[in-house]
């Protein structure tokens, strides 16, 4: 039996992708193994967002050949694979074979290529491919992630999502029901529904709306989220069904990436600021208690301190609860490599830590407001330290409990104790009191 190591960088969607890796290379009799050591396969799926992600890979890629040995396949699969094609080959002359996202169910006929001494490369897009017919292998557990749309149509300025993932297409509505259904069969009780925009899913015959009320509806599914939205794509019927739905969340992640009209114009987002802070607004008048979290980016060519003022003021004027901060980082293939105006480093760094700085106050301040308060949080896994475990919220709060690792999986009623301005300490109410917040 031979054996396979697999290592995943980036965002959920590559988790997801991971699954289905493993479960095409289970289907051909491979074993998975916890380390490179000794493996016959190592693949290294990533992640081309950002620049700072692409150069952590092409390190370790420099650990992991330390590795092989004769007959040893070293591969790099995803997104930077995508970008890269074979100039990755070039770069690292330790790697054997690139493949993009759409060419895994090759995957397998690449490694054989590549142990018999070639060194290929698949980038092809392929429309069609979903991999609705491969099993994924997931560990076991409460929580799943299931991808419903592959690509993206938008091509913001900035990203580099549309040139590593190709077109949108959407899943077949019963297919994602087919999916969620085994997962509950087995015990998992909630999932995240991905897609690079995944509010514009459609299938021909159903949109987002239609998918949350068929999937909020699975027997045994209690909770569902979904990542990452649009925000033009929050419909009437989808803002509804979020609202009438029990099992959706009371979170969104919402990316603005901009608080300034200007600079979300370069950006190719399409929306304005005030359009923007309308759909926080009628998120937040058809669900009561919404919690809100967001992206933002700094340094964006152009950017003027007058702009990026306007964006500090977003934290406060949306109300976000939590906000992924980040520089600007410029992308080969990317619309804003043509733009002027670059942002020196050292003032981006600067708007960079004013901007986590007005986030964190802000998310300290409203969860001060929540301590005293009652939640039901669903337990995920053991947390870094003090020997207690790490429990979520409906709306996506983060809670310390003390519980057995037994109780991983298991949903609680916890009275939130204190907070550190982001992590809650809870304590289980024993008996449980009714959710108030």
């Amino acid at each position: 039996m031979k054996r396979l190591y697999i290592e995943t960088y980036g965002c959920q969607m590559n988790v997801a992708d991971t699954e289905l890796l493993l479960g095409l290379f289970v289907r051909e009799g491979y074993a998975r193994v916890a380390g490179p050591e000794g493996a016959d396969v190592v693949l290294v799926n990533t992640c081309a967002v950002r620049d700072n992600a692409e150069q952590r890979v092409i390190g370790r890629l420099g650990e992991l050949q330390r590795h092989k040995r004769a007959g040893t396949v070293l591969g790099v699969v995803g997104c930077m694979a995508q970008r890269l094609g074979p100039t990755l080959l070039e770069r690292v002359p330790a790697v054997d074979l690139v493949a993009g996202p759409d060419a895994y169910r090759d995957l397998v006929t690449l490694v054989a290529q590549a142990a018999a001494g070639d060194r290929p490369t698949d980038t092809g897009f392929r429309s069609w491919e979903h991999y609705e017919d491969v099993p994924a292998v997931r560990e076991p557990g409460a929580t799943a992630f299931v991808t419903v749309q592959r690509g993206c149509d938008y091509k913001c300025t900035f990203c580099i999502v549309p040139y590593t993932r190709g077109p949108e297409r959407s899943r077949k509505l019963e297919d994602v029901v087919s999916e969620v259904q085994r997962l509950a069969g087995r015990g998992t009780s909630e999932v995240t529904l991905l897609g690079q925009t995944v509010n514009s899913y459609h299938d021909g015959a159903h949109d987002f709306a239609a998918l949350l009320r068929a999937v909020g509806t699975v027997d045994g599914i209690r909770r569902l989220r979904f990542t990452s939205p649009y925000p033009t794509e929050f419909t009437a019927p989808v803002v509804e069904a979020m609202a009438l739905v029990p099992a959706v969340c009371e979170h969104v992640h919402l990316p603005a990436q901009s608080g300034s009209n200007a600079v979300l114009r370069r950006m190719l987002r399409r929306y304005t600021r005030d359009e923007y802070l309308e759909v926080v607004a009628r998120l937040r008048a058809a669900i009561p208690g919404l919690t809100c979290s967001t992206d933002l980016i700094v340094g964006f060519p152009g950017e003027t301190e007058a702009q990026f003022g306007e964006t500090l003021s977003l934290v406060e004027g949306a109300a976000f609860d939590d906000a992924y901060t980040f520089r600007y980082s410029p992308r080969d293939g990317t619309p804003a490599l043509r733009l002027g105006g670059a942002v020196e480093e050292t003032v981006a760094a600067d708007r960079l830590g004013r901007l986590i700085e007005a986030v964190r106050r802000q998310a300290r301040r409203r969860n001060l407001g929540r301590v005293g308060s009652t939640v039901e949080v669903l337990v995920e896994r053991p947390a870094r330290r003090g020997g207690l475990l790490l429990a979520r919220s409906r709306t996506n709060l983060l809670v310390l409990v003390d519980l057995p690792a037994t109780a991983i999986g298991e949903y609680h009623h916890v009275l939130l104790t204190g907070t550190t301005g982001s992590t809650f300490t809870g304590q289980v109410v024993r008996p449980s009191l009714p959710v108030v917040a």
